[in-house]
């Protein structure tokens, strides 16, 4: 397996937080979607995104969380 390439990117605060808030909305988007897999149960608007089954979407959610965290991380580690 490759190492992974890791980017160093700046942003200012606005900019950092649109993109927050962005993986917070695909994050969100993907444990509906989870939810949706195991219940069926779907709210009035809501459109799941296309995956095999809840787990990969839970996988998918997980990852979107996890790239949350490693940016508020550094960001409180700059402030």
């Amino acid at each position: 397996m490759a190492i992974e390439k890791m980017y160093t990117i700046s942003l200012g605060d606005f900019d950092l937080g649109q993109v927050i808030d962005g993986l917070e909305v695909r994050a969100r988007a993907w444990e509906d979607t989870a939810a949706f897999c195991r219940s069926g149960d779907s709210p009035e608007g809501f459109v799941a995104e296309e995956c095999d089954d809840a787990e990969e979407a839970e996988w998918i959610a997980a990852h979107y969380r996890v790239i949350i965290s490693r940016i508020l991380e550094q960001r409180e580690a700059q402030s």
